[in-house]
C-alpha cells in the first residue's frame, strides 16, 4: 500500500481541495506516483471517470477529476467512492463508485455509512496500487462530533484506515486560531492523536504578522505548524467545485460581454463558465436568486441543474422567465446546457417522480421541445462536432432525461455520431446535454466571434496546467512540503 497523508479542515471551504491539487502536482513534479482520494464528497458538480470493462463511466466530484490531472493520472472512480448530489434541502442522490446507489434523506444516509465504508475501504485498497503517494482530502470538518460515531469522510475514515491527518484552517474568513484551538480541544483523544500538524490558508498581507498566532496555536494545541499559505490568485483559474464559492462570483471583471448565469438553487457543473470567465473581453456575472438578470447581459446561459423541475419552479419565483423573455426580445442570446436544455422547452414531465413530489412543468417556451425524465441515466465522456460553426467539441454528458420536439431537426451538435440538442430558428437559442463545450478553444473563438467578440486567444487547458504549477510551487515556497511528505504512512 502507497503511503498516505490527509487534509482536513476546520469547516468547509477552508481550501483543502485547491492544497491538495497542489500538493498532488508538488509530489509529481519531485517525481512521485501520487493519486488524490477523497472518501466522501458532496457536490453537484460532477466528473466523468470511466469504469474497467465497461463501455458508460462513472461520477465522481470534478475535485477529484482536478487532483487526478495535477497527478498526471486518469480520472478514477475509486478517487471518490461515495459521492452526494444534493436534490433537496434534505436528501441527495447517492453514488457509489460511479454509479447511482440509491436517494437518501439526510438522516437515513447516517443509517447507510458502515455499509458504505465498505466501498470506501474497497477503493482505497484499489487507488493506492502502484503509486507511492496518496493526499486523501476531507469533507467538512472533524469537529463536527455529532457526526462522529458513522463518520466515513475525516477521522472515521482516517483512523480505520491509519492515516495521519493535515489540519488546514481558513485564515481568509477570521477566527482561525479559535478554530484550530477548538478542533484539538473538543477532539477525542483517539482522534487527535492522528493529527500530524496543520496549515494556516489564504494568508494576504505581510505573514511575519502571524508569528504570535504561530506560537498561540501551539500553546493551546502542541501540534506544529508546517506553514502559512498567502492567497494565490493563480487559483482562481481552476475548476470550483464546492456552490459555496458562487457568492464571490456574483461580480465578474468588467468585458464587452457580459454573459449572466442565474445562480439556480440545485446548480450543477457551474465550472462550464470558467472558460468563458478566463476570457479578458468576457464578463460572466453569476445572478443571485432576488436579483434581476441584467439588462445589458449580451448572452444568457441557464447551466445544469440536479432538480430541473424544482429550479424552473424557481426560476419563476424570482421573476427571470420574465427577464428572460424579455432578454429575447431585446435580441439576446441564450444557452441552455443539460438541466437548462431541458428548462428551455415547453414542458418537463417526471411520470416516475424520479426528481420529486411534482412530477410536470411548464418550461419556458424558448425552445419547441418536451422533455420526459427516465429513469436510465446516462454518463460518458464524449467527442463531438458544433453543426453550427463545424469545429470539434470534447465534454462529458451527465443527465436524466429524453428531449424531443421540432427545435431538434435543428440540433447543435453531433456527439458520438448522434444528433444532440436544438436551436431555435433564428439561431439565437440553443440547448445540450454536453458539459465542457467551452473548454474547446475553437468552438468558444467561433461563438463569441458570431457574438463579435474576439475569444479564443486563452488556451484554457493549458491555463489550468500553469495554474496548477504555479500552485506547486507557491506551496513548495511556503510550505515545509518535505515534513509533509515524511509524515505520510
Amino acid at each position: 500500500m502507497a503511503r498516505a497523508i490527509m487534509l482536513q479542515g476546520t469547516g468547509s471551504d477552508v481550501g483543502k481541495t485547491v492544497l491538495v491539487a497542489g500538493l498532488c502536482r508538488a509530489a509529481r513534479n519531485r517525481g512521485m506516483v501520487v493519486r488524490p482520494f477523497k472518501p466522501q464528497n458532496m457536490s453537484n458538480n460532477a466528473a466523468v471517470a470511466d469504469i474497467p470493462g465497461e463501455t458508460g463511466g462513472g461520477e465522481i466530484g470534478r475535485a477529484q477529476w482536478l487532483q487526478a490531472i495535477a497527478c498526471g493520472a486518469a480520472p478514477s472512480i475509486h478517487m471518490n467512492p461515495v459521492l452526494l448530489k444534493p436534490q433537496s434541502d434534505i436528501g441527495s442522490q447517492v453514488v457509489v463508485q460511479g454509479k447511482v446507489y440509491g436517494e437518501a434523506r439526510a438522516r437515513d444516509y447516517q443509517l447507510l455509512k458502515p455499509k458504505l465504508m465498505e466501498a470506501v475501504l474497497d477503493s482505497w485498497a484499489r487507488v493506492g496500487e502502484g503509486a507511492d503517494l496518496v493526499i486523501v482530502e476531507g469533507a467538512g470538518s472533524p469537529a463536527e462530533i455529532n457526526l462522529r460515531p458513522r463518520d466515513i469522510a475525516n477521522m472515521g475514515f482516517a483512523t480505520r484506515a491509519d492515516v495521519p491527518v493535515v489540519l488546514v484552517g481558513d485564515i481568509d474568513r477570521g477566527g482561525v486560531i479559535a478554530s484550530i484551538a477548538g478542533t484539538h480541544l473538543i477532539l477525542p483523544d483517539e482522534d487527535r492523536k492522528m493529527i500530524a500538524g496543520y496549515i494556516i490558508n489564504k494568508f494576504r498581507g505581510d505573514v511575519s504578522l502571524f508569528d504570535d498566532g504561530l506560537k498561540a496555536i501551539e500553546r493551546f494545541t502542541g501540534w506544529r505548524s508546517f506553514g502559512v499559505v498567502p492567497f494565490l490568485p493563480a487559483a482562481a483559474l481552476l475548476p470550483s467545485e464546492d456552490s459555496v464559492v458562487l457568492e464571490r462570483l456574483a461580480e465578474g471583471r468588467r468585458g464587452a460581454l457580459k454573459v449572466a448565469v442565474p445562480m439556480l438553487s440545485r446548480i450543477a457543473n457551474f465550472d462550464d463558465l470558467d472558460p468563458l470567465k478566463a476570457e479578458p473581453q468576457v464578463e460572466v456575472v453569476f445572478v443571485a436568486p432576488g436579483r434581476p438578470l441584467p439588462h445589458d447581459a449580451g448572452l444568457v446561459v441557464i447551466p445544469g441543474s440536479k432538480s430541473t423541475i424544482g429550479d424552473l419552479l424557481r426560476f419563476r419565483e424570482n421573476g427571470w422567465d420574465r427577464d428572460l423573455a424579455e432578454h429575447r426580445r431585446r435580441g439576446g442570446h441564450v444557452i441552455g446546457i443539460c438541466g437548462g436544455y431541458q428548462m428551455l422547452g415547453r414542458l418537463v414531465r417526471d411520470p416516475d417522480g424520479i426528481e420529486g413530489s411534482v412530477t410536470e412543468a411548464d418550461g419556458l417556451g424558448l425552445l419547441d421541445i418536451e422533455t420526459v425524465m427516465e429513469p436510465e441515466k446516462t454518463v460518458r465522456n464524449v467527442t463531438a462536432l458544433s453543426l453550427q460553426f463545424d469545429v470539434p467539441l470534447t465534454g462529458y454528458e451527465i443527465h436524466l432525461g429524453r428531449t424531443t420536439g421540432a427545435d431538434c431537426l435543428r440540433p447543435s451538435a453531433v456527439i458520438n455520431g448522434v444528433e444532440d440538442g436544438a436551436t431555435s430558428a433564428d439561431g439565437k437559442v440553443f440547448g445540450t446535454y454536453m458539459h465542457g463545450m467551452f473548454s474547446s478553444d475553437e468552438f468558444r473563438a467561433a461563438y463569441l466571434a458570431s457574438l463579435g467578440i474576439r475569444g479564443g486567444i486563452v488556451d484554457y487547458r493549458a491555463e489550468v496546467e500553469r495554474a496548477l504549477d504555479q500552485l506547486a510551487a507557491h506551496l513548495e515556497k511556503h510550505l515545509d512540503c518535505d515534513a509533509i511528505f515524511a509524515a505520510a504512512r
